[in-house]
């Protein structure tokens, strides 16, 4: 059944700095081209969200330029998100019936109820529950960064950081056949999860960092480091793990937090290849064959075997967001991945 009346909306608002609000908004009924989508469930990002969260987002800069509603610069206040699941409810004049009650994936803000154009959403396949769905996001930079760093056969690879996004990204590295596989982060249950997906060995940055460092000094070092924690200052943590031409990619995005990085000594010497890695775009020496959409395929197909909802420690309802947002910023190992869940008459 289409349209018949406007749509009144829950949407969480970012107002400043350490400050969200859920606002009501009522949403006109869809237009040509347009789906109304009744959200279920949107991930909360550690990472890029937790930034804007804190006001660590750089004023000129877009908060992404890939999403649309996202290509303006970061201003409060302003509603942020990009891993919404949810079913369609209404449709556009011109838009087939088909799609009406389709579970949906989108790069929304979080909010009960949105709008979307057609191509702005993407059916789930089978098999996929919406709790997995919004991981899409987290898996595709996963992916991308694999990609991105070109793990060999028998190669000694790290990973700094055992977030969502490192966690993901070890998941995939445990499907080479490489020599070594080891991570590296500071809260317990995270390692353990890190081991129970594939990686070799794991360490504390603090307490046993120096059996890894000595490790890899006996063999010129890792060949490939991925900095995945969000700290700009694990660079030189990268760096002290590295070798004689080794890989270091790095997947965080600091916003405007720096750190100062050790490029002088062994770091010139080395030709280390310091990579800057973005899954907004395929890396140039994939886009003949590769795109968005196979990308998504095959971030789909890794979602489907991993089951990645088992990574979720919170659920909340959208009116307990300052709740857990300040947990986030306060106590950020106590949550791996936080979820609003929706729920309506």
């Amino acid at each position: 059944m289409r349209a018949a009346s406007p749509t009144l909306a829950k949407q969480l608002w970012f107002i400043q700095p350490h400050q969200v609000e859920v606002r009501e908004q009522m949403l006109p009924m869809p237009a040509h081209g347009e789906l109304l989508v009744q959200t279920l469930c949107s991930a909360i990002s550690a990472g890029t969200e937790m930034l804007v969260y804190r006001g660590h987002i750089p004023a000129h800069m877009a908060l992404d330029a890939s999403i649309d509603g996202m290509q303006e610069q970061a201003t409060y206040p302003l509603q942020y998100g990009y891993a919404c699941v949810g079913r369609v409810l209404q449709v556009g004049a011109d838009v087939d019936s088909w799609w009406l009650g389709k579970v949906v994936f989108s790069f929304q803000p979080h909010a009960s109820h949105f709008i979307a154009a057609r191509d702005a959403v993407i059916p789930l396949p089978d098999g996929i529950a919406p709790e997995a769905a919004v991981f899409l996001p987290n898996m595709e930079t996963a992916i991308n960064l694999v990609q991105d760093g070109n793990p060999q056969l028998g190669e000694r690879v790290v990973v700094l950081g055992q977030g969502v996004v490192g966690l993901l990204l070890a998941h995939l590295l445990a499907q080479f056949p490489l020599q070594q596989l080891s991570a590296v982060d500071g809260v317990l249950a995270r390692c353990e999860r890190a081991l129970q997906l594939g990686v070799h060995q794991v360490f504390d940055p603090v307490s046993d960092i120096g059996i890894l460092k000595s490790q890899l000094a006996a063999c010129n070092g890792a060949d490939l480091i991925y900095e995945v924690s969000g700290a700009p200052e694990a660079l030189n943590l990268a760096i002290d793990l590295s070798g004689f031409a080794s890989r270091i990619v790095i997947g965080s995005w600091y916003g405007n937090k720096s750190a100062t990085v050790a490029l002088g000594g062994n770091a010139h010497r080395n030709r280390l290849q310091i990579i800057t890695s973005q899954v907004s775009t395929i890396a140039p020496q994939l886009s003949g064959r590769w795109d968005k959409e196979r990308r998504y395929e095959l971030g789909w197909k890794t979602l489907h075997e991993l089951q990645p909802q088992k990574l979720i420690t919170h659920r909340v309802p959208l009116s307990d967001a300052v709740a857990i947002y300040k947990l986030l910023h306060e106590m950020p190992a106590d949550v791996l991945q936080a979820v609003f869940t929706y729920k309506h008459d």
